[in-house]
């Protein structure tokens, strides 16, 4: 039998990172190669599946919170050199402030299945929805309020039939496609002119995160390490290397 293609959690990371390091590149030294800004949106529904996936399957969620807390902290400096120049910059927060307010629905939907009373697991769950979305545009996290709900939407609708991939689909569309908008490309078809917002790219990342079955693939405290450490890592070089290119 021929073995169908698959995508262990450690190369949807290694993906994901790559994805990640086009994007920062093309913001730091080539702001006008579009090419790499539309393979950068892959990268953050990546994450953020990974990030549901990795909330379901912890073996601690205390010790998931602190470590994704440290490495915020951590990532904030490098993350304002790189976006404003600054070391601090208050205007924009990086993105695992988003995923740490994900992590707080997530744990807050999972108390509300727990309650056994119907009008208590409603307010609880849209509390934690609407609270979500409300944390991520006050905290100014990287894709604010609709990063939150993308991490939720994979969240909601874990696994690989086809209604979970449908409302994967869907939710994709209405966040990137609507509520993150921001700047569009325009394309002829005919008579009509097309505009496809960049943002939108990021649905493109779905085929990837489909073949994911379950399996992590290498992995352990070094290989965890490198995964968040990482992106402050990156960060920081980047944001020193463009400084070095523009005063050397």
């Amino acid at each position: 039998m021929k073995k169908r293609p698959e995508l262990t959690s450690f190369g949807l990371h290694l993906l994901a990172m790559g994805q990640m390091l086009c994007d920062h590149i093309c913001l730091a030294f080539m702001p006008d190669r579009l090419w790499m800004t539309c393979v950068g949106r892959l990268a953050f529904p990546v994450f953020a599946f990974l990030a549901a996936e990795g909330f379901a399957r912890t073996r601690s969620r205390a010790r998931y919170a602190r470590r994704l807390l440290v490495f915020a902290l951590l990532s904030e400096v490098p993350f304002d050199l790189l976006a404003a120049g600054s070391p601090v910059y208050p205007l924009h927060q990086n993105v695992l402030w988003t995923f740490l307010a994900a992590l707080g629905c997530m744990q807050l939907l999972e108390w509300a299945k727990a309650d056994p009373r119907p009008a208590a697991r409603f307010a609880l769950s849209a509390g934690a929805v609407l609270g979500g979305y409300l944390a991520g545009t006050a905290l100014m996290a990287d894709y604010f309020g609709p990063g939150v709900w993308t991490v939720l939407a994979f969240y909601f609708f874990r696994g690989g039939g086809w209604r979970q991939r449908l409302g994967q689909l869907a939710c994709l569309l209405l966040l990137n496609g609507w509520l993150l908008g921001g700047a569009s490309l325009t394309a002829p078809a005919g008579s009509l002119t097309l505009v496809i917002p960049i943002q939108a790219f990021a649905v493109l990342a779905l085929p990837f995160i489909w073949l994911y079955r379950g399996r992590q693939g290498p992995h352990g405290r070094a290989v965890r390490r490198l995964f968040y450490g990482f992106y402050p890592a990156h960060l920081l070089v980047l944001a020193g290397s463009r400084w070095l290119f523009c005063f050397r």
